[in-house]
């Protein structure tokens, strides 16, 4: 248990780097859809000033808006692998998680994402969008919409996380019981 102990905050700084890399990465294709997105909202709602006003700045707004997304990730998936055989199965066992629930999220956003590019149009909207006065409402309301949906995509992949653990766990324990019977 001691050496399980021990390796769970190098697992929650794991996963605060891999929600920030995410974050990252995700604003750099939403970015690519929206500049705007980031010029009418996202740079005025961070208070970046006008030098950070580009790509770098999209990628520091990602990391700033996800790592925590790590922590809420690493906390529940973290104490769930304790219950892991060893120490090593519960790193494995947490990094795959993590992988899992980072492929799952961007899949929820990247989903979003099309969504927005096929369906947005000007009279097709959504209700967020009411009342704001943007210079490409289309692109915006897409780009958004994957900002948004990807939380969402965070949530379904800690459940769907849990549930994998949950599983990996209850297999590993059959084995090593099934072993110990020999």
């Amino acid at each position: 248990m001691k050496d399980k102990i021990k390796s769970f905050p190098l697992l929650l700084l794991l996963a605060v780097f891999l929600a920030s890399l995410y974050g990252a990465v995700h604003n750099q294709i939403s970015y690519s859809v929206s500049p705007g997105y980031f010029h009418e909202f996202k740079f005025l709602q961070f208070g970046f000033s006008e030098n950070l006003q580009n790509r770098l700045g999209a990628s520091l707004i990602g990391i700033l808006a996800t790592w925590w997304m790590g922590l809420f990730v690493a906390i529940p998936i973290g104490i769930a692998t304790i219950f892991a055989p060893s120490a090593a199965e519960m790193r494995v066992l947490f990094i795959r998680t993590s992988l899992i629930i980072l492929v799952l999220t961007l899949l929820v956003g990247l989903g979003a994402l099309l969504y927005g590019l096929v369906l947005f149009s000007d009279e097709h909207l959504p209700i967020w969008m009411t009342g704001r006065n943007v210079s490409d409402p289309v692109r915006f309301a897409t780009a958004g919409n994957m900002h948004n949906h990807s939380y969402l995509g965070g949530l379904i992949g800690v459940v769907v996380g849990l549930a994998y653990v949950l599983w990996t766990i209850r297999r590993q324990r059959g084995r090593i019981l099934a072993f110990n019977t020999d």
